[in-house]
């Protein structure tokens, strides 16, 4: 018995010893499509009751701001739905009494039942145009909820302090909160169909007990076993999909390995393909046997959920018969009561479905929710003083940061001079805190402790959209978008019109035409593999782009500005790189800051200054004479790499990696 009356529970599922092999276990996604996979789980028909009030005054809330006359004529058209469906009941009674309670000859009969069977057929014929009515309207109602949802998560996202995308916690949320919009659209349709249900449910208690007050117990006793088993099959179906469902997410990862790009030499060369193939049938061997455990014991409880109702409906249809015999009901009534009983019985089914749906919807419209409330939180604050049109340097005064998912500090009390006209390089291993510093200056991230400014003006005081204007970035992870290769460029500032002509100068300064020459459509060429037609670069190539991008962005630029560039010739061969850094520093000018942000120390011994980070602290600076002069840690590490391509002499063996705190 408390197999079918105890809650239903997650059976921990057998896993394959090719799981074990290869993946230590099952495998279970942590993303935001997975945050809430079991909460069909937590869901009670009491509690699915309880729920429906605020479900539905959330979705109502949603629909009211996205289109009000379609929602009223969606809610219009339900009650007209729920009045229709109790007014045919009350025709079919009429028909009833006509066809078994009348008296006369047949013909006389048949005349009698005329009016009511018109009336049924007008009312069927009222109740489709409705329903179509409401399909119409809901379907107007869900796009525009979708975008509205939509349009305010990625408003939100998109302008929340960056400081914000590197809190895990927030981040995870913002990963829930992507499914929120398209739940939005499906509790719509959800609601309407539970709406509907409701109003049915209620017209047919309505109709029962007027034509008899011991109907409507009956009602009960026959919908509350179909609730039950509703709700009952539908957390079996859910327990048997989150059971198999890891067999055949681990059979598909394998199935993507064989077949991805990035595999295939190893897939071929080390023999990885027929050993993968052989864990991948045993896993699917797993996968069919889990599945079809679960369908039988799905079938059980639909059985049972089936026997319940069925004896809900002889003890229903005994009691008719007791009150037919008795006298206390006649026929007509009696046939009435059982299309009734049915009707109701099976909205009861549907609604409980419905709000199964709406509850498990809800769960991401909630996050959806709280990613907007919290991201008005944590938004980049609007207005400030202007940033000055022309400023002689950017400074740092102990500038100190620390992210929040770490102990040690990134940036501890470093302090830099940016004089405009100057290239200034900012040199250190990875982890030492360049690109946190890189982030600090472009109004990114704000210091924790200490002060940047602008001139005299204390970033802290300015727009920072303005701040964000002076700003130009090219670094070593830039964003490779997927659209033409003159969009690309063109993304550098992407509210400045530009023909090709226009971009002409930056993919010539950048060196990217010889990239473009051989494009097939020059720079109108789709950069997407995935697409069909498209064309996809190599990674010289995409930082020829990138700096084309970086240079557009410069030229545009009215007022003292500063462009950062932070590792920008990871992908180039030597002769390319040398060439790169010379087109960097001769961006530099009197109203523009060059920083320049590498490790490859061939690049700043041209540099008009250069700091030395060592974990988030400042070493050392000065000159690059100065510097090798000192013989410090920036002499260590230009004489270890001049070692690799002097004639003779050992080159020195590498030191341990430093693993990187927080770049």
């Amino acid at each position: 018995m408390k197999r079918f009356l105890g809650p239903v529970k997650m059976a921990e599922p057998r896993v394959s010893d090719a799981e074990q092999e290869l993946f230590g276990g099952p495998l279970r996604y942590d993303l935001g499509f997975s945050h809430h996979e079991h909460a069909g789980l937590d869901l009670t028909m009491m509690s699915a009751l309880r729920s429906m009030p605020a479900l539905v005054g959330t979705t109502l809330r949603m629909a009211w701001q996205a289109d009000r006359r379609a929602l009223l004529a969606v809610a219009v058209s339900e009650i007209g739905q729920g009045i229709a469906a109790a007014i045919g009941l009350l025709a079919i009674n009429a028909v009833m009494h006509a066809l078994l309670a009348g008296t006369g000859s047949a013909a006389e009969r048949l005349h009698a039942l005329l009016p009511g069977l018109l009336a049924v057929a007008a009312i069927g014929v009222a109740n489709s145009a409705l329903s179509a009515w409401s399909t119409s309207r809901a379907g107007r109602l869900e796009p525009k909820v979708e975008r509205i949802a939509t349009t305010q998560y990625l408003a939100a996202a998109a302008s929340v302090e960056l400081e914000a995308i590197d809190d895990p916690d927030f981040r995870r949320l913002v990963d829930v909160a992507q499914h929120g919009p398209g739940s939005a659209r499906r509790m719509i349709g959800a609601c309407v169909a539970a709406l509907n249900g409701l109003i049915s449910l209620i017209a047919t208690a309505g109709v029962l007990a007027v034509l008899h007050p011991i109907l409507l117990p009956m009602l009960i006793l026959i919908a509350a076993p179909r609730g039950w088993g509703a709700m009952r099959v539908a957390q079996e179906r859910y327990v048997s999909v989150m059971s198999w469902i890891e067999h055949v997410r681990a059979s598909r990862l394998i199935g993507n390995l064989l077949t991805e790009r990035t595999a295939a030499q190893e897939v071929r060369l080390h023999a990885v393909g027929t050993f993968l193939l052989s864990r991948y049938q045993r896993m699917a061997e797993s996968a069919e046997a889990e599945q079809e455990r679960l369908a039988s014991s799905k079938a059980l409880t639909e059985w049972v959920a089936s026997a319940l109702s069925g004896l809900a409906m002889a003890a229903t249809y005994g009691a008719m018969f007791w009150l037919i015999t008795t006298g206390q009901m006649n026929l007509a009534i009696a046939g009435t009561a059982v299309i009734a009983v049915r009707t109701g019985s099976a909205s009861l089914g549907a609604l409980v479905m419905n709000i199964n749906q709406l509850h498990e919807e809800s769960l991401y419209v909630r996050d959806h929710g709280r990613c907007l409330a919290q991201a008005a939180q944590r938004t980049i604050p609007a207005g400030g003083a202007p940033v000055p049109e022309r400023i002689k340097e950017i400074a740092l005064d102990g500038v100190t940061y620390r992210y929040p998912d770490r102990d040690a500090a990134a940036l501890e009390q470093v302090s830099l001079t940016l004089p405009m006209g100057s290239v200034t390089a900012v040199v250190g291993e990875n982890g030492s805190g360049k690109s946190t510093l890189m982030k600090i200056l472009s109004g990114l991230l704000l210091p924790q402790a200490g002060t940047l400014r602008w001139g005299q003006a204390d970033i802290t005081n300015l727009d920072r959209s303005q701040v964000f204007e002076r700003v130009s970035l090219l670094t070593q992870d830039f964003q490779r978008w997927p659209v033409t290769a003159a969009m690309n460029i063109r993304l550098g500032r992407p509210a400045h019109a530009a023909t090709p002509r226009d971009l002409q100068p930056s993919v010539d300064y950048a060196g990217a035409a010889p990239v473009i020459a051989k494009l097939p459509a020059g720079l109108r060429s789709l950069l997407a593999r995935m697409f069909r037609g498209a064309i996809e670069l190599s990674g010289g190539e995409w930082q020829k782009v990138g700096l084309a991008r970086t240079h557009w962005r410069s030229a545009t630029a009215q007022a003292d500005s500063v462009l950062i560039v932070d590792e920008p010739t990871s992908a180039l061969d030597p002769e390319a790189e040398i060439e790169a850094f010379d087109r960097i520093r001769r961006l530099a000018s009197p109203n523009r800051a060059v920083v320049l942000v590498t490790h490859r120390m061939s690049g700043v011994r041209h540099a008009d200054h250069i700091y030395v980070l060592n974990n988030g602290r400042l070493a050392e600076e000065g000159t690059h004479d100065e510097l090798i002069a000192a013989r410090g840690r920036y002499a260590a590490m230009f004489d270890a790499q001049a070692a690799q391509y002097a004639p003779t002499g050992t080159i020195p063996n590498p030191a341990t990696p430093t693993v990187s705190d927080q770049v």
